[in-house]
């Protein structure tokens, strides 16, 4: 209910520019998707090198200059993503997969270092035995891909260990962003499991695939946008007349909920 008002309240004091970019985020998932279940493969290629990008342009648009580290650092990351869902398509197949798991590494590496500050609110140290599930996580999913695996094993487990790192680490942002972490380790779980997991079939995989890997991605965003909204809030308590995306990026006039 608290997460619904609040973005209730975001939505009605939003310029009619972020609201469009939403939007677009929005159209071009349902489209992708839409695809991944139709089979309509072509579509599907070409929307997944819009996805990324769209949900940059929403980060960025619902945010005010100057932008914090971590919003700059959440811009990287899905950046490094765009590259991971585009530059394997252009590449010999032989390597596309290494090129995939690199460029999402670099992804990872860039949420990790974007959610680090907030370790000491994370599962991690607040409830340690929360983070107990994800280590099984990764566990069993190295054992399962293992074998199948081969040379590729390396990568695996160090892209697995960041994976997992990132979604312990999204916890200590509140409970949107340790649910789009683990819904990310999920997506990526299933793309492991089909490339290396003996006998592992998953219907309409790419659209499960993807449906995780963009709620995944989503919530992390709504998540950053949230703090870094709830942070400017209490800036505005003691300066008014700070600017604020969520009127309009660098207006310099607070909203009328912030006043």
């Amino acid at each position: 209910m608290a997460v619904t008002t609040t973005a209730r309240l975001a939505w009605s004091h939003t310029g009619p520019r972020p609201r469009a970019a939403l939007a677009a985020f929005i159209a071009l998932a349902v489209l992708h998707l839409g695809a991944q279940l139709a089979g309509a493969s072509s579509v599907a290629n070409r929307s997944q090198w819009l996805l990324m990008p769209a949900l940059a342009v929403v980060v960025a648009m619902w945010t005010a200059r100057p932008r914090t580290r971590r919003i700059r650092l959440v811009l990287v990351a899905l950046g490094f993503s765009w590259l991971g869902d585009t530059v394997p398509d252009l590449v010999p197949d032989g390597i596309s997969f290494v090129v995939m798991v690199g460029f999402f590494l670099l992804a990872q590496v860039g949420y990790i270092a974007a959610f680090a500050p907030g370790v000491r609110r994370s599962a991690i140290v607040r409830r340690p035995l929360l983070a107990v599930p994800y280590v099984l996580v990764f566990v069993v999913l190295v054992a399962l891909c293992a074998r199948g695996a081969g040379p590729l094993l390396g990568p695996v487990i160090v892209y697995g260990a960041c994976l997992t790192t990132m979604a312990v680490l999204a916890t200590g942002l509140g409970r949107l962003a340790g649910i789009g972490g683990a819904i990310f380790l999920v997506s990526d779980a299933l793309i492991a499991l089909g490339a290396f997991a003996d006998g592992f079939e998953l219907p309409v995989a790419g659209f499960w695939v993807m449906s995780t890997y963009l709620a995944g991605q989503g919530l992390l965003a709504v998540a950053v946008l949230a703090e870094d909204r709830h942070r400017r809030e209490s800036v505005l308590t003691d300066e008014p007349g700070q600017p604020t995306a969520w009127t309009g990026a660098g207006s310099g006039v607070p909203g009328p909920s912030l006043r």
